[in-house]
C-alpha cells in the first residue's frame, strides 16, 4: 500500500505524516522536522513542469482541463521517480510520503499511482494563512494569480488555487477527507476513520488545542471573500468572521 497526503503547507500535515510513521508506515528518508520527505528540489521542479499545462483565467480561476486529460510529461515522471526513490525502492508493506507540494501536481500523481491511498487534509484557511510556507508565492512554481504585494493575500490565493485543483481532480479509487481541527479535538474518531481506510491500527500523537482558531485573536487580515464558499463546504462557521 502506498499513501500520500494532499494538503496545503501550514495546514498541519505534519500531524498526519507523524501518525502514519508511528503506525508503521515507511515515509521515506530523510525526513525533516515537518515530517516531509526531503530533499524537495525534484518535487519542486516537477511541480513547475506540471504548471506549464495550467492556464490562468484571471481572478481566482484556472483551467486544469489539459493536465486532467493528458498523460504526465515524461520529465515530470522522471523527477517524481527520483524524488520518491527511497519510497519506491522500499520493501515495506505499507509506505508513502508527505510534502505539501504534492498538492500542486495532484492529478498527475494519481495518474502515476492509480492505486494510491490519498488523504485529503484541510485546515480552516483563516488559520492556514497566518503562517508562512514555501508555496506562499505561487509564481515560484510557475503558477499565475492576481498581482499583490500583501503576503496574507498571496497565501490566500495559494490556498484557493490548491483547493480548486483538488476540487477539479476526479476522486481517486481510495480517498479519505480529514480536517486538522478534528485531529486536534476528536483524535480517536479521526484515527478510527484512518484505521478503517488503511486497515492498520493507528498510533495516537500529541496535538495542541491552541493551534485551532488562532485567527480569532489575529489583528491582521485573515478573511477573503473567495474563502466563503470553501469555509462552508469544509464545515467551518462563516458567521464568526
Amino acid at each position: 500500500m502506498i499513501v500520500t497526503v494532499i494538503g496545503r503547507g501550514h495546514s498541519g500535515t505534519r500531524a498526519i505524516s507523524q501518525t502514519l510513521s508511528d503506525s508503521g508506515f515507511y515515509m521515506g528518508e530523510p525526513l525533516n522536522s515537518s515530517w516531509d520527505l526531503v530533499p524537495p528540489e525534484k518535487m519542486y521542479e516537477a511541480c513547475r513542469v506540471f504548471a506549464k499545462y495550467v492556464e490562468y483565467k484571471g481572478g481566482v480561476s484556472w483551467d486544469f482541463s489539459k493536465v486532467l486529460s493528458m498523460e504526465p510529461d515524461r520529465e515530470f515522471v522522471r523527477l517524481i521517480e527520483e524524488y520518491l526513490v527511497s519510497v519506491l525502492s522500499s520493501r515495506s508493506e505499507n509506505k508513502g510520503w508527505k510534502i505539501p507540494e504534492t498538492t500542486l501536481c495532484y492529478p498527475w500523481i494519481l495518474k502515476m499511482f492509480p492505486d494510491i491511498y490519498c488523504i485529503h487534509w484541510v485546515r480552516d484557511p483563516r488559520d492556514c494563512i497566518l503562517g508562512g510556507h514555501v508555496t506562499d508565492d505561487l509564481h515560484n512554481f510557475g503558477i499565475d494569480y492576481p498581482k499583490t504585494d500583501d503576503i496574507r493575500e498571496k497565501r490566500a490565493y495559494s490556498w484557493k488555487y490548491q483547493r480548486e485543483l483538488m476540487r477539479a481532480t476526479p476522486d481517486p479509487r481510495h480517498l479519505l477527507k480529514l480536517r486538522f481541527e478534528d485531529m486536534v479535538f476528536e483524535q480517536d474518531k479521526t484515527l478510527l476513520k484512518l484505521r478503517e481506510f488503511l486497515g492498520v491500527p493507528m498510533a495516537k500523537i500529541e496535538m495542541r488545542p491552541d493551534s485551532v482558531g488562532r485567527w480569532k485573536t489575529d489583528d491582521g487580515v485573515h478573511m477573503f471573500d473567495f474563502f466563503r464558499s470553501d469555509i462552508g463546504e469544509c464545515g467551518y462557521d462563516i458567521k464568526l468572521s
